[in-house]
């Protein structure tokens, strides 16, 4: 068994888990990346049509394409629930995350009920503001005494760039939703947006499993203690 899949102790937490917290950046990542091509392949399959939906939000009545954004949106709050972040704010700010794509996944879009649907917005705002947040401020925290290496400092780079498209995209799909409506319906704009907004927040919780690239030594002893 790989040390990705073992459970390990998270520092400052005397508990153990049951799923390491490595695994679960990595799967949290995967969650957000893999979303928008999800969708678009369960409407192929389902339906046998390429069109892409406004927004992935509108997959919600697609057959194949709602059961998996249903599906992920379950997944990743899951995911939230059992993270475990060096501070109390982590811990509090992915169990927000968590309830917001419950909310997100429960209120859908679709529905012709004026409150439901502006759940729906209320809840993704608020789940891309939660993800906004990790990458731009709990991801770039240091520890305190301890310097920053420089994989570190460049790690703290990717997650502000990741964090800086997600605030570029958020703004877009409002001025998209609201002042180019047959620009944003004709170039499904939303749709676009969102799927880079999503990409953008999976590789910042990728970069912070230090899964394949920018490792620090302290990580990779972790990592073989977790698995011994």
């Amino acid at each position: 068994m790989t040390d990705y899949l073992s459970p390990s102790k998270r520092p400052g937490n005397k508990n153990d888990q049951i799923i390491s917290y490595f695994t679960l950046r990595v799967m949290i990542g995967a969650a957000g990346i893999l979303l928008p091509f999800l969708v678009f392949v369960g409407k192929l399959i389902y339906e046998g049509s390429p069109q892409i939906e406004p927004s992935i939000s509108d997959y919600y009545d697609n057959g194949a394409g709602g059961d998996i954004l249903v599906g992920v949106l379950f997944s990743l709050a899951f995911f939230l629930f059992s993270y475990k972040g060096y501070d109390p704010i982590d811990n509090r700010a992915a169990t927000t995350g968590a309830l917001c794509a419950l909310g997100v996944a429960l209120f859908p879009t679709t529905s012709d009920v004026k409150m439901v649907h502006t759940l729906h917005f209320v809840f993704a705002f608020l789940l891309f503001s939660v993800f906004i947040f990790f990458s731009i401020y709990l991801f770039r925290k240091g520890i305190p005494g301890k310097p920053r290496t420089a994989n570190k400092e460049k790690r703290d780079g990717i997650y502000l760039v990741c964090g800086i498209i997600m605030i570029v995209c958020i703004a877009g799909i409002a001025v998209s939703s609201f002042w180019l409506e047959e620009a944003a319906v004709k170039y499904k704009l939303v749709f676009w947006f969102e799927t880079i907004a999503l990409v953008s927040f999976g590789f910042s919780w990728i970069t912070k499993a230090e899964f394949l690239f920018l490792k620090d030594a302290e990580t990779e002893a972790k990592k073989a203690a977790a698995k011994s």
